[in-house]
Protein backbone atom coordinates (compact mmCIF):
# COMPACT_ATOMS: atom_id res chain seq x y z
CA UNK A 1 0.00 0.00 0.00
CA UNK A 2 1.79 2.84 -1.11
CA UNK A 3 -0.89 5.40 -1.27
CA UNK A 4 -2.05 8.00 -3.79
CA UNK A 5 0.76 8.97 -6.05
CA UNK A 6 1.26 10.14 -9.62
CA UNK A 7 1.26 8.00 -12.54
CA UNK A 8 4.54 8.77 -13.89
CA UNK A 9 6.05 8.00 -10.07
CA UNK A 10 3.94 4.63 -9.82
CA UNK A 11 5.78 3.43 -13.33
CA UNK A 12 9.09 4.72 -12.41
CA UNK A 13 8.68 2.37 -9.31
CA UNK A 14 7.56 -0.70 -11.56
CA UNK A 15 10.16 0.10 -13.78
CA UNK A 16 12.75 0.08 -11.13
CA UNK A 17 11.51 -3.36 -9.47
CA UNK A 18 10.86 -5.00 -13.09
CA UNK A 19 7.31 -5.27 -12.91
CA UNK A 20 4.70 -3.86 -14.78
CA UNK A 21 2.02 -1.35 -13.30
CA UNK A 22 -1.54 -3.29 -13.97
CA UNK A 23 -5.08 -1.25 -12.98
CA UNK A 24 -6.57 -3.37 -11.05
CA UNK A 25 -10.34 -0.90 -11.12
CA UNK A 26 -10.69 1.70 -13.82
CA UNK A 27 -12.78 3.60 -11.81
CA UNK A 28 -12.48 7.06 -12.73
CA UNK A 29 -13.12 8.65 -9.46
CA UNK A 30 -10.22 6.60 -7.45
CA UNK A 31 -8.89 4.43 -10.41
CA UNK A 32 -6.70 0.88 -8.37
CA UNK A 33 -3.33 -0.12 -9.53
CA UNK A 34 -1.03 -2.65 -8.80
CA UNK A 35 2.73 -3.26 -9.35
CA UNK A 36 3.40 -7.25 -9.86
CA UNK A 37 4.75 -9.54 -12.69
CA UNK A 38 1.67 -9.56 -15.00
CA UNK A 39 3.07 -12.69 -16.99
CA UNK A 40 3.05 -14.83 -13.97
CA UNK A 41 -0.33 -13.38 -12.77
CA UNK A 42 -2.00 -14.08 -16.35
CA UNK A 43 -0.26 -17.46 -16.45
CA UNK A 44 -1.95 -18.29 -12.96
CA UNK A 45 -5.22 -17.37 -13.72
CA UNK A 46 -4.70 -19.25 -16.38
CA UNK A 47 -3.70 -22.41 -15.09
CA UNK A 48 -6.82 -21.89 -12.38
CA UNK A 49 -9.60 -22.06 -15.35
CA UNK A 50 -7.78 -24.82 -16.73
CA UNK A 51 -8.31 -26.61 -13.35
CA UNK A 52 -12.09 -25.07 -12.76
CA UNK A 53 -12.63 -26.93 -16.42
CA UNK A 54 -11.15 -30.53 -15.67
CA UNK A 55 -13.01 -30.64 -11.94
CA UNK A 56 -16.52 -29.43 -13.55
CA UNK A 57 -18.73 -32.33 -13.81
CA UNK A 58 -20.33 -32.65 -17.40
CA UNK A 59 -24.11 -34.03 -17.65
CA UNK A 60 -25.45 -35.90 -20.77
CA UNK A 61 -28.55 -36.25 -21.85
CA UNK A 62 -29.54 -39.80 -22.76
CA UNK A 63 -32.79 -40.71 -24.60
CA UNK A 64 -35.27 -43.43 -24.26
CA UNK A 65 -38.16 -43.23 -26.45
CA UNK A 66 -41.70 -45.28 -26.01
CA UNK A 67 -45.14 -45.64 -27.84
CA UNK A 68 -48.13 -45.44 -26.42
CA UNK A 69 -48.59 -49.51 -27.80
CA UNK A 70 -45.38 -50.44 -25.81
CA UNK A 71 -45.80 -53.46 -24.13
CA UNK A 72 -45.29 -54.18 -20.38
CA UNK A 73 -41.74 -56.36 -20.91
CA UNK A 74 -40.74 -54.04 -23.13
CA UNK A 75 -41.32 -50.51 -20.55
CA UNK A 76 -39.47 -52.82 -18.14
CA UNK A 77 -36.41 -52.70 -19.77
CA UNK A 78 -36.52 -49.03 -21.15
CA UNK A 79 -37.17 -48.25 -17.41
CA UNK A 80 -34.03 -50.39 -16.37
CA UNK A 81 -31.61 -48.46 -19.05
CA UNK A 82 -33.13 -45.06 -17.54
CA UNK A 83 -32.34 -45.85 -14.42
CA UNK A 84 -28.56 -47.12 -15.17
CA UNK A 85 -28.25 -43.65 -17.20
CA UNK A 86 -29.92 -41.84 -13.56
CA UNK A 87 -27.03 -43.59 -11.39
CA UNK A 88 -24.42 -42.79 -13.95
CA UNK A 89 -25.29 -39.16 -13.14
CA UNK A 90 -26.98 -38.68 -16.73
CA UNK A 91 -30.08 -37.06 -17.61
CA UNK A 92 -33.18 -39.01 -19.21
CA UNK A 93 -35.07 -37.43 -22.13
CA UNK A 94 -38.30 -39.76 -21.94
CA UNK A 95 -40.21 -39.43 -25.54
CA UNK A 96 -43.23 -40.79 -26.48
CA UNK A 97 -44.16 -40.08 -30.50
CA UNK A 98 -47.58 -40.00 -31.29
CA UNK A 99 -48.17 -41.73 -35.06
CA UNK A 100 -51.53 -40.73 -36.72
CA UNK A 101 -54.66 -40.99 -34.40
CA UNK A 102 -52.84 -41.50 -31.39
CA UNK A 103 -52.85 -37.59 -31.27
CA UNK A 104 -56.66 -38.10 -29.96
CA UNK A 105 -55.60 -39.74 -27.03
CA UNK A 106 -52.75 -38.03 -25.17
CA UNK A 107 -54.23 -38.75 -21.83
CA UNK A 108 -53.24 -42.21 -22.09
CA UNK A 109 -49.59 -41.14 -23.00
CA UNK A 110 -49.67 -38.38 -19.90
CA UNK A 111 -50.36 -41.92 -17.94
CA UNK A 112 -47.38 -43.77 -19.91
CA UNK A 113 -45.42 -41.04 -18.62
CA UNK A 114 -46.65 -41.30 -14.96
CA UNK A 115 -46.02 -45.09 -14.64
CA UNK A 116 -42.26 -44.52 -16.25
CA UNK A 117 -41.75 -41.91 -13.74
CA UNK A 118 -42.71 -43.87 -10.57
CA UNK A 119 -41.14 -46.95 -11.93
CA UNK A 120 -37.84 -45.05 -12.34
CA UNK A 121 -38.53 -42.58 -8.96
CA UNK A 122 -35.77 -44.89 -6.54
CA UNK A 123 -33.12 -43.84 -9.20
CA UNK A 124 -33.93 -40.18 -10.43
CA UNK A 125 -37.13 -37.98 -10.22
CA UNK A 126 -38.74 -35.75 -12.97
CA UNK A 127 -36.64 -32.77 -13.78
CA UNK A 128 -39.78 -31.65 -16.47
CA UNK A 129 -43.11 -32.19 -16.42
CA UNK A 130 -44.17 -34.08 -19.73
CA UNK A 131 -45.01 -31.70 -22.28
CA UNK A 132 -46.21 -32.15 -26.18
CA UNK A 133 -44.50 -30.89 -28.58
CA UNK A 134 -45.36 -31.40 -31.97
CA UNK A 135 -46.29 -35.14 -32.14
CA UNK A 136 -43.87 -35.99 -29.26
CA UNK A 137 -44.47 -35.73 -25.63
CA UNK A 138 -41.57 -34.94 -23.75
CA UNK A 139 -40.61 -35.36 -20.12
CA UNK A 140 -36.80 -35.45 -18.90
CA UNK A 141 -35.47 -37.33 -15.66
CA UNK A 142 -32.74 -35.98 -13.20
CA UNK A 143 -30.77 -37.88 -10.98
CA UNK A 144 -31.09 -38.18 -7.44
CA UNK A 145 -28.40 -35.25 -6.24
CA UNK A 146 -26.81 -37.77 -3.42
CA UNK A 147 -27.41 -41.19 -5.51
CA UNK A 148 -25.40 -39.88 -9.01
CA UNK A 149 -21.53 -40.32 -9.17
CA UNK A 150 -19.16 -37.78 -9.49
CA UNK A 151 -17.17 -38.00 -12.49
Amino acid sequence: MIGIIPIEDALDKARQAGLDLVLVSPNPQNPVAKIMDYGKYAYDQAKREREARRNQKTTTVKEVQLKLTTEEHDLDFKVRNAKRFLNDGDRVKVVIRFRGREMAHQEQGYDVMKNFAEASSDSGLVDRPPRIEGRHMIMYLAPHKDKAKTN
